[in-house]
């Protein structure tokens, strides 16, 4: 009851890349780099397990970027022919690599990394995965005519990808979809089918993550801009609740989400983000448990899960480790008021 796990990813450590830094080029190459991200993977398994983190990732430390570090071995982008475009609704723009012709996966992507976690540890282990719809956010398609037709191509390599993974032990598959809370009626128009379409025929736990981003300024000043309560969930967890997606994960803390939202989930385990990855500041294990407290209203606890708001590498590697360590310790409070310590 109440288990706990993170969002997505874990600040690299200096010697990996350059630390508090998004998507930092990698310090080391060839066999180094390979050895150096085992290396990271190891520390923060480790140290998810000294924090009592039920489900353990990698932390996403096989790659620089949530989304890019699947599409750098897909065939059929041009990474010469970068396009500038509008992300996440026009949030902010980036320069991306382009679609040009049939996407194809040559091979696993992940797999390597995946089975290097899952032979070290006996905890659960989840991978996260960027969400079809998410990639074409992230991508400029020069091919395809339509983000739905484009995400469907890229929802049938993520299916072959997962499958794998399966295959590997991995109990849980995440799906990074931040752009639904962009692109909110689009989600059931095409957003939960290109899901379902990734997740096709799987038997492990899967699970959709929707974030309002990291803790960065572009992502800082949008939801500044949101008002009083942020409804965006509202728009679409209909759609996910009646979908055959196992997990919904979303932002809870210090957010101004109403926690009433939760009640659309009735069908789903609901991933409760309990840590604020946009503050340097230590939640304390009691400050975790009123999150997770105050989600019980509308949540069963045999179908919460305590989890991070979002990826935490921007942070410095200490306030992340002291923010598992609320994590898990929050978590275990909070049961022991249940009586399931």
């Amino acid at each position: 009851m109440i288990e706990t796990t993170v969002a997505g990813s874990l600040p690299k450590p200096s010697w990996l890349a350059e630390p508090e830094k998004l998507w930092a080029p990698w310090r080391l190459e060839g066999a180094s780099l390979i050895e150096g991200q085992q290396d990271a993977a190891l520390a923060w398994i480790k140290i998810q397990e000294d924090a009592s983190i039920d489900i353990v990732s990698d932390g996403e430390q096989f790659r620089k970027h949530f989304v890019h570090g699947f599409l750098e071995t897909i065939e059929g982008i041009d990474w010469q022919r970068m396009t500038t475009m509008g992300i996440r609704d026009n949030r902010y723009d980036a320069d991306v690599p382009t679609v040009t012709s049939e996407l194809r996966r040559p091979g696993s992507v992940h797999g390597d990394g995946a089975r290097f976690c899952r032979e070290r540890t006996n905890n659960k282990l989840k991978v996260t995965l960027p969400g079809p719809m998410t990639i074409c956010d992230t991508i400029a398609d020069a091919h395809y005519g339509s983000r739905p037709e484009m995400a469907m191509a890229f929802a049938a390599l993520l299916n072959d990808e997962a499958k794998e993974l399966e295959a590997i032990g991995v109990d849980v598959i995440q799906f990074d979809e931040p752009a639904f809370n962009a692109f909110m009626s689009e989600v059931g128009e095409w957003g939960v089918e290109a899901l379902h379409r990734a997740t096709q025929g799987l038997t492990c736990k899967t699970a959709v993550h929707i974030c309002y981003g990291y803790g960065i300024k572009a992502n800082i000043d949008w939801k500044g801009s949101l008002g009083t309560e942020w409804r965006q969930y509202e728009a679409f967890f209909p759609a996910l609740n009646a979908s055959r997606i196992d997990q919904v994960s979303l932002e809870c803390a210090n957010s101004r989400v109403p926690l009433t939202l939760l009640g659309l989930l009735k069908d789903k385990e609901v991933l409760v983000g309990a840590i604020d990855v946009a503050t340097d500041e230590i939640e304390t294990p009691e400050q975790v448990a009123a999150t997770l407290r105050a989600a019980l209203e509308f949540v069963d606890p045999e179908r919460m899960v305590a989890c991070t708001n979002c990826g935490m590498a921007p942070l410095a590697r200490p306030v992340a480790e002291g923010k598992l360590k609320a994590l898990g310790k929050g978590a275990a409070l909070l049961r022991k008021e249940l009586g399931h310590a």
